[in-house]
């Protein structure tokens, strides 16, 4: 048997990845599947309801005598010690791609980590979707129009992490592209936070509906614009009308990468990705750039290596700028509500 545990402190976009991993794994090698903590799936600060609106099938429910019996399989955990904040200093930032030996893991074995990469279980996209199928009476096409783009924005705990929460540059950009598709197009925000949304794009309709209607309505959209969320990324695989989707390029460290991805995992031949200037990159391209990165940069040469005193001094001045600069921006944004609030009184 092949499994995975669902573990607390999880979003749904990061179980469920773990569970398509996993699975994918076991019926490629012709392995039983099962997993642990099933009572936490999908439930977590978004939700507490469970999975009402798919009937997931989670195998064979391990339990905690069972879990002592399956040996453990780590998926890869490469990280980067910059001085982005606070956490990527000591905690350091996630960078890692796929590890290839995930594919022959032995029979009875629990596999543990990010599971995010596209080769881990794109071969199996077709059951997939059959894997993650909506009951019907959940099932909504209200937002399914071929001139609506659906804007997935992440709000919540990203609003005070300036590394992590996407730069207004970014979806301005987007929008101007999927104009460019459809001089008609319309756009709608679905988010974990309308009111960062409001600030954020004023005059976009912004909803967060219960979890549910928020993944059917992604899973439905003709168009993505998408964050750096690990939310939106299987609905959007599993959507059989999606005809154009952008994403943040370097993914969660968009707004201050140099280069690097965090994480390459997160590179989907599905998406156009997007970088600060507002141009567009398929999927290989980001990768082969990412490779000639790798090759010449001197921060990646320090893969897995926490800094010194005197880098981590440094680090810290840079992470002090990088909060300065983003929060004077917001209350640039901030005082240009005000100011079209005056205006219009």
């Amino acid at each position: 048997m092949i499994g995975t545990e669902f573990l607390k402190g999880q979003g749904l976009g990061n179980q469920l990845f773990c569970y398509v991993t996993a699975r994918a794994i076991a019926k490629e090698n012709g392995y039983a599947f099962g997993t642990a903590g099933q009572e936490i799936f999908a439930v977590n600060i978004h939700n507490d309801k469970g999975m009402y609106f798919m009937d997931v099938d989670l195998g064979h429910a391990i339990t905690k005598e069972e879990k002592k019996n399956f040996k453990i399989y780590q998926d890869n955990d490469d990280r980067l010690f910059i001085g982005n904040s606070k956490h990527d200093m000591v905690h350091g930032c996630y960078v890692s791609g796929k590890k290839e030996d995930i594919h022959n893991v032995e029979d009875n074995t629990l596999i543990y980590g990010n599971m995010q990469d596209e080769s881990y279980f794109i071969k199996y996209i077709s059951d997939v979707k059959q894997w993650l199928c909506v009951k019907p009476e959940y099932d909504s096409y209200e937002y399914s129009r071929e001139n609506l783009c659906i804007i997935n924005m992440r709000g919540g705990e990203y609003t005070g992490s300036p590394e992590l929460f996407i730069d207004k540059k970014y979806w301005i950009n987007g929008i101007k592209e999927m104009k460019k598709i459809r001089p008609d197009m319309e756009f709608m925000i679905i988010t974990d936070d309308v009111e960062a949304a409001g600030k954020m794009l004023p005059g976009i309709p912004a909803h967060h509906f219960d979890i549910g209607k928020d993944y059917v309505t992604l899973k439905n959209a003709h168009y993505l614009l998408l964050s750096n969320s690990s939310f939106a990324c299987l609905p959007a695989h599993t959507n059989e009308v999606l005809k154009f989707a952008i994403a943040p390029k370097y993914w969660a460290r968009h707004n201050v990468s140099d280069g690097y991805w965090a994480s390459e995992q997160n590179i989907y031949s599905l998406f156009h990705y997007m970088d600060r200037k507002g141009r567009l990159f398929t999927a290989k391209e980001c990768r082969d750039e990412l490779e000639r990165y790798k090759k010449r940069s001197h921060k990646y040469a320090l893969i897995n290596k926490k800094p010194g005193k005197a880098k981590h001094f440094f680090q810290t001045i840079e992470s002090r700028l990088v909060y300065g600069w983003f929060y004077l921006k917001k209350i640039q944004r901030a005082l240009a509500r005000r100011m079209k609030k005056t205006v219009r009184y």
